[in-house]
């Protein structure tokens, strides 16, 4: 049985009932509860007399922490930190607290509008800066900032606002006016150093242990794309200079998703990939990743992707392009850079890895039928042995989606004709096979008339929904705003 990740937002009340419950489960002699003491502890006290302290331990241990004062240790150090967005205000929110609400990244249910609402209110209200320390940080009002820490610089330091966060924080992640100077930017930010700020502050989103600190909220990105701080580079490396560790995990994946590497050339001006992590590892310990593991996972992105100039900056900077990525968290991955190159159809890319001293690989049968339609060899499937078909289907149910995101054009085409299902499900964020959304969706989603018409005619089913927002294509071509989508899609889905 394998460890598992705590749940967000960990509670210590909510795990001591829980060890509380394993207790006496194991008294009981339930057998879900014996098997997992037996898995987690090879020698454990008799089942009539099991003691708390033993649940305790075999609970930890399921959470991947050696003993309970760990967990214990590491829950404490979270919930210090912690910050759940989302929490509704309250009725009598403070007009101030109002604006850093909707003028921040939160990387829960952004919006634009919200941004907007932010600029509104303080047009509405000027005075706003004048009221508050995170506003005027906020707005990068340099004479009010000035004001406040003259008159007492401990503002610098506090914790305030509808986040509970540093002044410097709320101007990182504040995004209602790209119209902000660089000079006033910088201004401010030095004089809030100055007074003590701390410049590697950061807070634990919904108790998870990579910190969104100060350089998260400043280079921005997401999932979502979130904007970045209109003067991210020199704002970052006011922060930098300042102490900031440019080991920043949780901004390395915030702009993974993108193509500029300005972020990365700076960090490793400042050391990024070298040394132990800095403050947060040392509060943290194994439960973050080490600078080195963050790079070989940002290369790992950086390969299925092929993001050619981020694999060539990466390699020129130390990073190992070269062994398996047997250390990634996400399991261990045997393949080498230049295999995940071929598998996801990057020939280009691959030849480059072997460039910089990489092996040319021997691919197994399945693996190298993978590569082949990847990059869109038509002869393939003619080739393929109908057992070689078979075995590519089983071990990857997924491939089509991720194909329709990230194969060649006409990949789609060459699967099908090799037995995949049109509505399979699968992943189109990456190489993986968990079924979360079809093909369909994926040419619904990136505005893809021309894959979409093609699906329809094979037989893809319009009426189907993701598995994680019950959305049908018609629904995600309407999220993403693609109206020719839309407009194809209308008529042939059924109303729920």
């Amino acid at each position: 049985m394998p460890t598992i990740p705590l749940p967000q937002d960990p509670d210590l009340g909510q795990l001591r009932n829980q060890a509380r419950e394993l207790q006496r489960a194991v008294r009981a002699g339930q057998p879900e509860a014996l098997a997992l003491v037996r898995e987690f502890d090879p020698a454990p006290p008799a089942q009539a007399t099991f003691p708390l302290s033993a649940a305790q331990l075999i609970l930890a241990r399921r959470y991947d922490f050696p003993s309970w004062a760990r967990l214990r240790r590491y829950v404490q150090i979270i919930s210090e930190r912690s910050w759940t967005p989302g929490t509704p205000p309250p009725d009598t929110e403070p007009l101030p607290d109002r604006f850093l609400r909707l003028a921040c990244l939160t990387y829960s249910n952004d919006a634009a509008a919200d941004r907007a609402g932010a600029a509104r209110l303080l047009a509405e209200h000027p005075e706003l800066p004048a009221l508050s320390l995170p506003v005027a940080a906020a707005c990068a009002d340099v004479d009010r900032v000035r004001a406040f820490l003259d008159a007492d610089p401990s503002l610098a330091t506090r914790a305030a606002g509808p986040h509970g966060w540093s002044p410097l924080l709320y101007q990182a992640y504040a995004r209602h006016d790209p119209a902000i100077s660089v000079a006033a930017t910088v201004a401010t930010a030095r004089l809030l150093l100055a007074a003590g700020a701390d410049p590697d502050d950061g807070r634990f989103w919904h108790g998870l242990p990579t910190p969104f600190t100060v350089l998260t909220g400043v280079f921005g990105g997401g999932e979502d794309d979130r904007p970045w701080f209109g003067w991210s580079i020199p704002f970052a490396r006011l922060l930098l200079e300042a102490g900031a560790d440019p080991n920043d995990g949780q901004a390395l994946y915030n702009r993974m998703f993108g193509l500029d590497d300005s972020h990365l050339v700076l960090l490793f001006e400042f050391g990024l990939g070298r040394g132990s992590g800095g403050r947060w590892h040392r509060l943290l310990g194994d439960a973050l990743e080490s600078p080195q593991i963050m790079l070989r996972n940002l290369l790992y992105w950086a390969v299925s992707h092929d993001q050619r100039a981020r694999v060539a900056l990466l390699a020129a900077n130390g990073v190992d392009v070269v062994t398996p990525f047997g250390d990634l968290r996400r399991g261990m991955n045997p393949r080498t850079p230049v295999e995940e190159a071929l598998l996801n159809g990057h020939g280009e890319l691959a030849a480059s890895l072997i460039a910089l001293g990489a092996s040319p690989p021997r691919l197994e049968l399945v693996d190298a039928f993978v590569a082949a339609v990847m990059g869109g060899d038509s002869t393939v499937v003619r080739d393929a042995a109908p057992a070689v078909l078979a075995a590519v289907r089983e071990a990857r149910p997924g491939l089509l989606v991720w194909a329709a995101k990230q194969g060649h054009q006409n990949t789609p085409e060459l699967l099908l004709r090799a037995g995949f299902d049109v509505n399979s499900y699968g992943r189109s964020d990456g190489p993986f096979d968990d079924p979360w959304h079809t093909a369909l969706h994926v040419a619904a989603g990136e505005g893809n008339l021309p894959l979409a018409e093609f699906l329809l005619a094979a037989g893809a089913d319009p009426s189907l929904r993701d598995k994680h927002y019950q959305s049908t294509p018609l629904g995600w071509a309407r999220y993403f705003a693609q109206q020719p989508l839309i407009d194809r899609l209308e008529p042939v889905t059924p109303e729920p």
